[in-house]
C-alpha cells in the first residue's frame, strides 16, 4: 500500500490487536515469518502477506449477514389470518460484525391494502365543545360508512376528559360539587369535572359508538387548558380495557379547542411526582391518579405511542393549529388537522389524516447499541437513492420502497457479548429484528499451545508467537530475566552510535526493556516508539479519534488527518433534500465547503443569489402557511423549513437591495414574496396575504385604446409638423429682415431719377432804387 502503512506502523502484539488497527488489517500466523526483532511485521495488509509468503496461514476474518426470517410480503390485509400480514422484509437478520468493517443489508417495507383499523375517538367534555358534542351524536354510523371504503375492517371506540378534579384547574368548592355550572347564565346546568373516562372499548358495533355519545354531557373546568394529554397517555397504555388489536392499525383521534397542560403544571396544584407512564384506570373505566400525578411530558407521550404503534391525531380548531402542530415534531407519528368549532368536518377530517398516514414510511430504530453505527439510504417510489434519508413519501396503498441499512461495530466488547436492536416503521406492528454478534477473535488464538517446545518450554505459542511464563523473555522465551551481557548490547541499538534502547529502557536478553511513564506506554524493539508522543486537537492526543502509535496518530475508521480531527463521515453534510451540501459545495471533514458564489449554511442550503432558491422558498411558504405542496406532511415542513421566518402582509415592500423578490402563478394570480438572509442564520420570507390578480381586458376596450392611440399619435403627429413649419418660417422672416438692415438706400429713392427743373447760379451786383443786390435772377 502506498503512503502509511496503518497496519505494520500500529504496533499490534496480537492477532487480536491486529484486527483492531483498520478492517483491511491481516495477521499471518506462520511460525517463519518476517523478523525475529520484529513482531509488527506479521499485520499487514492482505496482498503484502501473501506477496511475503505467508499464503495459507493468514487471519483476515470480515463481517457476515445471515437472514434468518424472510417471510414475503403480503399484497392484502384483512381475511381469515391477519396475524400473517407482513409489511417488512426480511423479519430477523444476524450480524457478525468485524470492528470497522462496514456491512449492509436491504429492508423493503410495504402499506398491504385493506389492512384493519382500530380507531379510538377520544372528545374534550369541557364546556365550550357543546355544540360540537350535538354534532357528533351520529358520528359513529357515517364514520364508519366512510372508513368502509378504505378497509373492511374497522373498530371504533370513545372516551373523554376535561380535567384534573382539584384546584386551581377545577371549581372545588361544596356549591360546584355535583353542578360545576351554578350560576353560570349561559348554561347553568353540567355533570362534575373528570380528569378521564373509558367509555367504549373497540368495536365494529358502531350503534353502540351513538348510543355512548348520546349519554354524554359537557362538564365545566376553571382554567383554559384541559387535561387531554393524561387522557392520551391512558388510552395508549392500556391496551385490554381500550381493545387494541395487535394486528390493525392504531389511530388515536383527539379532538379539543383549547389549549393542553404539559408536565410541571400539575405543581401548581400540588402535584409533585411525575407520571410512571403506566395504566391507572379504576373499575368504573376513570383515570384513577389524575390527583396523585403529574401531567405527562411530551417525551413520554412520543414513547408510550410509539410503543404501541398508534398515530396520534389532533384535530384542533384553527386558533390553536400552530401550537399542535409543533408538537407534531416533538411526538413522532403524530399529524394535525383544522377542526371546525361545531366539528361538522371531523369526518372528512379522520380520513385526510388517515390517507396522510398510509401515504409515508418511516424507520424507527428501537435500543440501538452504542457501539453500532447505523446509516440508511431510502429508494423510494421514483427509484432514486437518497443517503441519509429513512422516510418515504406520497405513496399509495400496495407501493414497496427499500431501504439499504449499513451496519458497523466501532469496537469490541468483552468476550462472548451480544446485542439486538430492532428496526420498525413508524406506527406498523411489524418488526425487524437484528442480532449482533462481533468477530474480534482470531482462528488461531483457539489453538494456543502452552508450555510449547517452540517457545523454550517456557510460554505459550500461539499465531505464530510466544508468550513469554512469567520471568521470561525472548522471542523464543529463551532468557530469564536479568541475564544481561555486554556482548549482547549490540542487539539493543537501533544502530551504531544510538543509545542503548534509545535511552528509555535497559537491555535485557538481547532485548530492550522499556522504561515506565506517567504519560503512558513505552514499546517497540530499541524503545524509539510510544503511544503519547503524538499531535493533539483543542489538547486531545488524536482528537479522541486514533490511536497513538510510535509518534504517529493511527486513525480510527471514520477519521483521517495528522491528529485525526477530520471526519470521513458524509452524513453531517447531507442537506434536508438528500444532496451533498446541497449541490453547491463539497464534505470536507464532515464539514461542507460552499464552492457556489453566495451560498452558505451548515449544508450551503442557503443561498440568495443561486438559481432556483425562490422555488425552495415557496415550498416552506405553501407548507406553512396553506398546508399543501409537496411539503405538506408537518415533519417534513417542520425539518425543511425550520429556520424559516414566515411574515404575510397586504403590501409587500422591495427597497430593501438585500431582499430578494420572488413570484410563481396561483390560479391565474401571482403570489409574491421577498426573501431576506439574517445575521442568525434564519431566511425572513414576507409573502403577501392575497395573490396579486388582475381582469383580463374586454374586446371593446381593446378596440376603443387602439383608436385612441391612432388619433393621439396622429395628433401628435401633425402638432410635430406645424412645430417645424413655425421654425421654418420664423428662420426665413429673421434672414430677410437682416438682409433688409445691410441695404445702402432707402426704399424710396432712387438713384437713375433726375429732376425736369435745372437751377444755376449767377454771381452780379446792380443798384435799384438805391438798393444794391447781389444774388441771383431767375
Amino acid at each position: 500500500a502506498e503512503g502509511l502503512n496503518l497496519c505494520t506502523s500500529g504496533s499490534a502484539t496480537s492477532c487480536e490487536e491486529c484486527l483492531l488497527i483498520h478492517p483491511k488489517c491481516a495477521w499471518c500466523s506462520k511460525e517463519e515469518f518476517g523478523s525475529t526483532k520484529s513482531i509488527t511485521s506479521r499485520c499487514d495488509f492482505l496482498q503484502n502477506l501473501i506477496a511475503n509468503g505467508c499464503d495459507g496461514a493468514i487471519e483476515n476474518p470480515s463481517s457476515s449477514i445471515n437472514v434468518v426470517k424472510n417471510v414475503p410480503l403480503s399484497s392484502k390485509g384483512s381475511g381469515q389470518t391477519h396475524l400473517d400480514v407482513t409489511q417488512i422484509m426480511p423479519q430477523k437478520v444476524a450480524l457478525n460484525l468485524r470492528p470497522g468493517d462496514r456491512t449492509s443489508f436491504r429492508v423493503q417495507v410495504r402499506q398491504v391494502e385493506d389492512y384493519p383499523v382500530d380507531l379510538y375517538y377520544l372528545m374534550d367534555l369541557s364546556l365550550s365543545m357543546n355544540d360540537d358534542l350535538d354534532n357528533i351524536r351520529n358520528l359513529g354510523t357515517k364514520l364508519a360508512e366512510e372508513m368502509r371504503k378504505l378497509t373492511s375492517n374497522f373498530r371504533l371506540g370513545f372516551g373523554s376528559f376535561v380535567d384534573k378534579n382539584i384546584s386551581p384547574f377545577s371549581y372545588t368548592a361544596p356549591r360546584y360539587q355535583n353542578n360545576p355550572c351554578i350560576g353560570y347564565k349561559l348554561f347553568p346546568s353540567c355533570v362534575p369535572s373528570f380528569g378521564f373516562r373509558h367509555l367504549l372499548s373497540l368495536t365494529d358495533k358502531v350503534d353502540r359508538f351513538n348510543e355512548e355519545v348520546q349519554k354524554q354531557k359537557v362538564s365545566r373546568n376553571r382554567d383554559a387548558p384541559e387535561g387531554g394529554f393524561d387522557a392520551i397517555l391512558q388510552a395508549a397504555v392500556c391496551k385490554e380495557k381500550i381493545g387494541w388489536r395487535k394486528e390493525a392499525s392504531h389511530l388515536l383521534v383527539f379532538t379539543t379547542d383549547d389549549v393542553p397542560h404539559i408536565a410541571l403544571d400539575g405543581k401548581l396544584g400540588g402535584l409533585v411526582q411525575p407520571h410512571d407512564g403506566q395504566c391507572h384506570l379504576n373499575e368504573a373505566n376513570e383515570y384513577s391518579a389524575s390527583s396523585q400525578l403529574d401531567y405527562p411530558s411530551l417525551a413520554l407521550l412520543g414513547e408510550k405511542l410509539a410503543e404501541n404503534n398508534i398515530h396520534l391525531i389532533f384535530a384542533v380548531t384553527k386558533s390553536h393549529y400552530v401550537l399542535y402542530k409543533n408538537f407534531t415534531a416533538l411526538i413522532p407519528g403524530t399529524t394535525v388537522e383544522i377542526l371546525h368549532k361545531d366539528s361538522k368536518n371531523i369526518i372528512e377530517l379522520i380520513v385526510k389524516a388517515y390517507n396522510s398516514i398510509r401515504s409515508k414510511v418511516e424507520l424507527t430504530v428501537w435500543d440501538s447499541p452504542e457501539d453500532i453505527g447505523l446509516t440508511f439510504t431510502a429508494t423510494c417510489q421514483d427509484g432514486l437513492s437518497y443517503p441519509g434519508l429513512r422516510k418515504c413519501g406520497d405513496l399509495k396503498i400496495g407501493d414497496t420502497v427499500s431501504f439499504e441499512v449499513a451496519v458497523e461495530a466501532r469496537s469490541c466488547p468483552a468476550e462472548d457479548t451480544s446485542h439486538a436492536f430492532s428496526i420498525k416503521p413508524a406506527g406498523f406492528r411489524d418488526t425487524l429484528e437484528v442480532a449482533v454478534t462481533y468477530n474480534c477473535l482470531c482462528g488461531c488464538t483457539g489453538h494456543a499451545a502452552p508450555a510449547s517446545g517452540k517457545c523454550s518450554g517456557n510460554g505459550t505459542y500461539a499465531c505464530g508467537l510466544c508468550e513469554c511464563d512469567a520471568g521470561y523473555l525472548g522471542a523464543r522465551c529463551e532468557c530469564e530475566e536479568g541475564a544481561s551481557g555486554d556482548m549482547h548490547q549490540a542487539m539493543c541499538r537501533e544502530a551504531e552510535g544510538k543509545p542503548l534502547c534509545s535511552g528509555r529502557g535497559e537491555c535485557s536478553c538481547n532485548q530492550c526493556l522499556c522504561y515506565e511513564s506517567e504519560f503512558g506506554n513505552i514499546y517497540g524493539p530499541f524503545c524509539e516508539c510510544d503511544d503519547f508522543s503524538c499531535a493533539r486537537y483543542k489538547g486531545v492526543l488524536c482528537s479522541g479519534h486514533g490511536e497513538c502509535h510510535c509518534g504517529e496518530c493511527k486513525c480510527h475508521a471514520g477519521y483521517i488527518g495528522d491528529n485525526c480531527n477530520c471526519s470521513t463521515e458524509t452524513d453531517s453534510c447531507v442537506s434536508s433534500d438528500g444532496q451533498m451540501c446541497s449541490g453547491r459545495g463539497t464534505c470536507v471533514c464532515g464539514k461542507c465547503q460552499c464552492t457556489e458564489p453566495g451560498a452558505f449554511g451548515e449544508t450551503c442550503e442557503k443561498c440568495p443569489t443561486c438559481p432556483g432558491v425562490c422555488s425552495t422558498k415557496r415550498d416552506c411558504i405553501e407548507c406553512k402557511l396553506f398546508n399543501s405542496g409537496r411539503l405538506a406532511d408537518n415533519q417534513t415542513c417542520q425539518k425543511h423549513c425550520k429556520d424559516e421566518i414566515i411574515t404575510t402582509v397586504d403590501v409587500l415592500e422591495t427597497d430593501d437591495p438585500n431582499a430578494i423578490l420572488c413570484a410563481y402563478p396561483v390560479n391565474n394570480c401571482v403570489m409574491k414574496f421577498t426573501y431576506l438572509e439574517l445575521p442568525s442564520g434564519k431566511s425572513n420570507l414576507t409573502v403577501l396575504k392575497e395573490p396579486a390578480c388582475s381582469s383580463a381586458p374586454s374586446a371593446v376596450t381593446i378596440v376603443l385604446a387602439v383608436i385612441g392611440s391612432v388619433v393621439l399619435i396622429g395628433i401628435i403627429l401633425l402638432g410635430l409638423w406645424k412645430l417645424l413649419v413655425t421654425i421654418h418660417d420664423r428662420r426665413e422672416f429673421d434672414r430677410f429682415q437682416s438682409e433688409r438692415s445691410r441695404a445702402r438706400y432707402e426704399m424710396a429713392s432712387n438713384p437713375l431719377y433726375r429732376k425736369p427743373i435745372s437751377t444755376h447760379n449767377v454771381e452780379f451786383t446792380f443798384n435799384k432804387l438805391n438798393r444794391s443786390y447781389n444774388g441771383t435772377v431767375d
